[in-house]
């Protein structure tokens, strides 16, 4: 998302070395992979295909179950086969990244291995979700993890895109670094009202409401938050364009967010691509607040080093 808003602005430099060009390149197409595999994840819950596959790591001890293959088995196996995908691509981010690190910044080993660790870890939840029949803080920490991985995937992503900063971006990084962490909070809550079915609890028989209020109420401060970089992007003079596109696309993903939240809660979760559309803009509203954050913190730096290099020259 954040390569699109700089493609206009993006300057070929010297210094791009093409092992970290190559890098910078997979690093999106993991991100992309696993929004993917969150998406098929969300579907695979709200079609109740969570254990359409009995075993793990194969389904039904097979790696393609075809005798037993229906709607809900193909979602659950799809999303394991996605899942591999994405931990052989994370796999081969931390050998490329180790290999060539004597050109690479010293910080992009140590955050693809920290990636790396992430989906074993995820691996581990990921079984652990079948084994354990859907037990709801597992499946929560499953999401949980998901997204802390695609949050690391565009930390480093966005950290290597070429970019030349105005050094106007003052303390917007760390509302923005605010209103991501209060959107990562929320979506937890929401992978609980999610994963102990609070919302059809509540309705059927009153239970778990506070639950499901709890995440209707934690709307609020994320939403303050977001509002509030909009309305300082849009308030600091020379702010660079891509800062500015981003807390744009903030924005709007708060409003439709919101909105689909509301017809979510007022379909009783009925209509399922609403459900999975809620998980997966909250997901992309994330990772634009994450990539507002790096690049705001990439604008500072050029104003630091832009400091000293002007006393100089008086």
């Amino acid at each position: 998302m954040t390569e699109s808003v700089l493609h206009q602005q993006t300057v070929t430099s010297g210094e791009q070395s093409q092992p970290k060009e190559r890098i910078r390149r997979l690093v999106w197409k993991i991100a992309i992979a696993t929004l993917i595999l969150m998406a098929i994840g969300s579907a695979t819950r709200v079609t109740n295909a969570g254990l359409a596959c009995p075993d793990w790591p194969l389904c039904y001890g097979e790696l393609v179950p075809a005798k037993q293959m229906n709607f809900q088995v193909f979602l659950e196996w799809f999303h394991r086969l996605d899942a591999a995908m994405v931990g052989l691509g994370a796999i081969v981010l931390a050998s490329l990244s180790w290999w060539n690190r004597r050109i690479l910044p010293q910080w992009l080993p140590w955050a693809a291995t920290f990636a790396l660790g992430l989906v074993v870890f995820q691996g581990v939840l990921g079984g652990l979700t079948v084994t354990e029949l859907l037990r709801f803080d597992i499946v929560t920490a499953h999401l949980g993890t998901a997204l802390l991985f695609f949050v690391t995937l565009l930390v480093i992503g966005t950290a290597l895109v070429p970019y030349q900063g105005t050094g106007t971006a003052g303390n917007l990084p760390w509302i923005g670094l605010i209103a991501a962490s209060l959107v990562y909070l929320q979506s937890l809550m929401g992978a609980l009202v999610a994963s102990r079915w609070a919302l059809h609890q509540c309705f059927a028989g009153n239970a778990l409401c506070n639950v499901m209020y709890s995440h209707i109420a934690g709307v609020v401060p994320p939403t303050l938050a977001i509002v509030t970089v909009v309305f300082f992007a849009w308030r600091t003079p020379a702010l660079h364009p891509a800062l500015r596109q981003l807390a744009n696309m903030a924005g709007g993903l708060l409003v439709l967010q919101v909105l689909l939240g509301i017809a979510t809660f007022r379909l009783h979760l009925q209509v399922e691509p609403l459900t999975v559309a809620h998980q997966v803009v909250g997901a992309v509203l994330l990772g634009t607040l994450v990539a507002f954050t790096v690049l705001g913190l990439r604008d500072r730096t050029t104003a630091i080093i832009a400091i000293p290099t002007t006393e100089s020259s008086n």
